[in-house]
């Protein structure tokens, strides 16, 4: 069964976390397969990818880094990337893989 899946990158300048990007593809297979054909794309799909705006506090500042981690490891992360799953049309908790893009550096495996 084809599903939408996405590599998602987390643009991070001096540990402010400034834009997000994306990009989608549909692909069958299991989760371990579809993990890897996106970390496999990461560095080239980055060129490629929609560019999104950051989130900002209600004084207009970008979210800092240690913030994101804080909600990635209680599973809240998904929230920040609500405009690109409506973008892309993916369904509830899609398959992701986000790859953080720090001062310009792209972190993939």
């Amino acid at each position: 069964m084809l599903e939408i899946i996405l590599n998602i990158y987390l643009i991070i300048d001096k540990s402010i976390v400034t834009a997000f990007k994306a990009k989608a593809y549909e692909q069958e297979g299991s989760d371990e397969n579809k993990i890897k054909f996106l970390r496999e794309r990461a560095r080239e799909d980055y060129q490629r990818a929609y560019s999104f705006e950051a989130p900002k506090d209600n004084r207009g500042n970008f979210m800092p880094y240690k913030k994101f981690s804080k909600l990635e490891s209680s599973g809240m992360h998904y929230r920040l990337f609500e405009e690109i799953f409506e973008k892309f049309k993916v369904p509830e908790k899609p398959l992701i893989c986000v790859t953080p893009v720090v001062d310009g550096e792209i972190w993939s495996q």
